[in-house]
């Protein structure tokens, strides 16, 4: 079963269209860095994180699916802010604005996208302050920025080989009921739902939590695999061990958007703490697998065991460990 399963698993697009980074990651160098005036800049996490005095300023942008925005735009809206907001703080931040690039045929059509996008800017706190805006399109596009700020970082390239691998999930919501998607914000109390995401920077400041990153589109399979390859390590993945809704098949769920959802890589002294954190919000927080000094994701299912990923032989995203190491 588990061979099928890995075969179907491989062909996901959420974690093949992963590896169009490449373009990037080759355009902009080898050493998954940058230079910036505040000092260098690791590629490849969540968010750009700036040396900001004490602190980081965190930037981030995602883009939309089209055919996501053609068949629903009010959540296109919701999720290009929450997406976003959620990347903040995967990394230990808090958002402080976003900003919005919105393409469109006409203004009519801009309309139930633009309700989505304050909706969950009202529910997140977080202002949209700018952004550039065409209603003469020859067609709909919408892509957003956002802006935080840390003061500790969460960030993937700080996983190290004997961290315990958590996945900390809002199982209390609804499958979407045509995308890979789990909708656990849209319907929960906007003052729950800030709170809950809190908890990442508290972990961060409390020196609980320095690896990590967001369940993405590539769910938690691509998210595993692309924390894996900055970190420069491999992992075993118990799927025996991750709390899957009633609703929703294994193979689906391990490739769907969570809404709330994050992949964290924990000291093991740490891991009782960080659950306990999670568990006094309702919160589901398991621990899947352990992080390896190995290139490969090895996934366990039912007592079989088989290699998903070799990242030595096959690049995800192409981002790989900075040679001078973690911020």
């Amino acid at each position: 079963m588990l061979e099928a399963l890995v075969a179907e698993l491989r062909q996901s697009l959420g974690i093949l269209h992963k590896q169009d980074i490449q373009t990037v990651a080759r355009f902009l160098g080898p050493d998954s860095t940058a230079a910036g005036a505040a000092g260098a800049i690791l590629l490849g996490d969540d968010c750009a994180a700036i040396p900001d005095g004490d602190g980081y300023l965190l930037l981030a942008a995602e883009g939309i699916m089209p055919f996501f925005l053609e068949a629903d735009p009010w959540f296109a809206g919701w999720s290009a802010v929450m997406v976003n907001v959620s990347d903040i703080y995967a990394m230990g931040g808090r958002p402080i604005a976003v900003v919005d690039t919105l393409w469109s045929q006409s203004a009519d059509l801009s309309q139930p996208l633009l309700a989505g996008m304050r909706a969950a800017a009202q529910a997140y706190q977080v202002p949209i302050v700018g952004g550039h805006t065409n209603g003469h399109s020859p067609y709909n596009a919408l892509s957003v920025a956002i802006l935080g700020r840390a003061r500790k970082l969460i960030t993937s390239f700080a996983a190290q080989p004997g961290d315990r691998l958590l996945a900390a999930l809002d199982l209390r919501g609804q499958a979407h009921p045509t995308y890979p998607f789990w909708n656990a914000a849209t319907t929960a109390d906007p003052h729950r739902l800030r709170g809950d995401l809190a908890l990442l920077p508290d972990l961060a400041e409390a020196d609980l939590c320095r690896a990590g990153k967001d369940i993405s589109m590539g769910g938690i399979l691509g998210t595993t695999l692309m924390l894996l390859e900055t970190a420069g390590c491999g992992a075993i993945l118990s799927l025996d061990r991750l709390p899957v809704p009633e609703s929703v098949p294994l193979a689906r769920w391990l490739i769907s958007f969570p809404s709330y959802g994050f992949l964290l890589s924990v000291s093991p002294d740490q891991v009782a703490r960080v659950q306990q954190r999670f568990s006094d919000r309702q919160l589901t927080c398991v621990e899947i697998g352990e992080i390896q000094a190995t290139s490969q994701l090895i996934l366990e299912f039912e007592g079989e065991r088989q290699r998903f990923w070799d990242l030595a032989d096959q690049p995800l995203t192409g981002f790989t460990p900075s040679p001078s190491g973690p911020p």
